[in-house]
């Protein structure tokens, strides 16, 4: 079950690392069968998994509400692909002004 708050302190990879050090945190969304990846949309359009390196990050970014799970990067890898997204972006910066509708953020992942 997804958590709805921190348990412990996020951890941050070193600069220069391919891959993030340790879990990541990964929205989710309820679905038919449990919980699912949320996708969100490149600048160019492809669908791309997103991951943060602390709870903080990801709740300034999707907002206070969104549910989480903690994963490792090979994981929301396995999980995104037969998802069509071959990608993820990890601490993603949106430059979009956050939308306050949730609906209206949804319709953007």
């Amino acid at each position: 079950m997804p958590r709805s708050r921190a348990e412990e302190p996020g951890k941050v990879g070193n600069a220069g690392q391919d891959r993030p050090e340790g879990p990541l945190y990964v929205p989710v969304r309820p679905g038919p069968a449990g919980y699912t990846l949320r996708l969100c949309r490149t600048p160019l359009g492809s669908r791309t998994a997103v991951a943060f390196t602390s709870e903080r990050w990801l709740r300034s970014v999707m907002g206070p509400e969104q549910a989480w799970i903690r994963l490792s990067e090979p994981a929301v890898r396995a999980l995104a692909a037969p998802l069509g997204a071959v990608t993820v972006t990890v601490d993603p910066l949106l430059t979009a002004r956050r939308a306050r509708d949730p609906e209206a953020v949804a319709a953007l992942c």
